[in-house]
Order: structure tokens, then sequence, then C-alpha cells
């Protein structure tokens, strides 16, 4: 009987183990990749670069995670991705991989020394906060401190949010 009850709990302890190691590597699937270091090649507008990591592989875009910045074609829009530019071009950046979005681009956070570049976009009035009903999104303290401010496109009386616009327009691009 005391057999019975030690490969009982030795089953038990198996099978345990064996569901802890699955639940690891499920998580482990969703880990952040690691950071990486590049330099931005291109700036495509106000919140999409082109960056290198210097290895012989070929540029890549990267959409800048928790910002929606203003298309090219509107107001706003070449002033967010000139600043952009100005302040990212060949300039070496860390970037931390986060998804891809739907038009197979990576969507990673970038940081410019420890600067984090989308929290500098929405604090300098280039970007919203991507937000949604129940947040104000990754960045949504220097949003609402830029609205105050009435810096970059808070200037404006009513700027359009990213998303409505392109519902509306067909300039934007991929």
């Amino acid at each position: 009987m005391m057999i019975k009850k030690q490969l009982l709990i030795i089953a038990a302890l198996c099978s345990m183990h064996t569901a802890a190691d699955a639940w690891s590597q499920r998580i482990s699937k969703r880990a952040p990749a690691p950071a990486f270091a590049a330099v931005v090649t291109h700036v495509t507008d106000g919140d999409t670069i082109w960056v290198s990591k210097g290895n012989g592989e070929p540029a890549f875009d990267i959409r800048i995670q928790g910002i929606d910045a203003p298309e090219r074609c509107q107001a706003y829009g070449l002033a967010a991705a000139g600043a952009l530019l100005q302040h990212l071009q060949h300039q070496s950046v860390r970037v931390t991989r986060r998804a891809r979005d739907k038009y197979g681009r990576m969507v990673a956070s970038v940081y410019l020394g420890g600067e984090d570049v989308g929290a500098w976009l929405v604090a300098n009035g280039y970007a919203w906060s991507y937000h949604n009903r129940r947040s104000l999104g990754s960045y949504g303290r220097q949003e609402l401190s830029a609205r105050q401010a009435r810096r970059g496109l808070w200037a404006s009386r009513s700027p359009i949010e990213p998303q409505l616009f392109r519902k509306k327009n067909k300039c934007h691009h991929a």
C-alpha cells in the first residue's frame, strides 16, 4: 500500500513538473525580444523610421510603439516627420521589439540614449499617445502636458486624430 502511495505521489509530481514546463515555454514565447542597437537611416513620417543593424542586412522599417503621429498629408504631419528626422537621422538607437502591425512592420520602443522617443514625440506635441476607451495609453501624461502647454499640434484649436483622418482621407500609406 505504501509503495502505491509513493508511486502516485511521484506520478503527480512528474505531471506537475511537465505542466510547469509547458507553462514556462508558453510564457517565454511571449517574452519580448531582446533589445538591439541600430542606426536610423530614414524617417518615413512622424511615427515610422527605418533602421540598419549594420551587419550587412538591409534596413527595415519600425513603427514606434504607443503613439500615432499625423499623416504626412495631414496638418502638422510634415512638422512631426521633420522633427523626428532632425532628432534621429543617422543616430544610434536601442530598439525593443513589441509586435508586428497589420502591414508587417515591427512595432517597437525606440530609445536615443536613455530617452524614450515615443515619449519625446508626444511630450513635444508631435504625436498622440495611442489610447483606447479605458486608458490614455503609455504616454497619456505626456499628451496631457503637451495639450495644456499647447505645444506642437496642440496649438491648433481642433487637431484631428490620425485614425479619424485616415478614415476620411486616402493620402496615407502603409
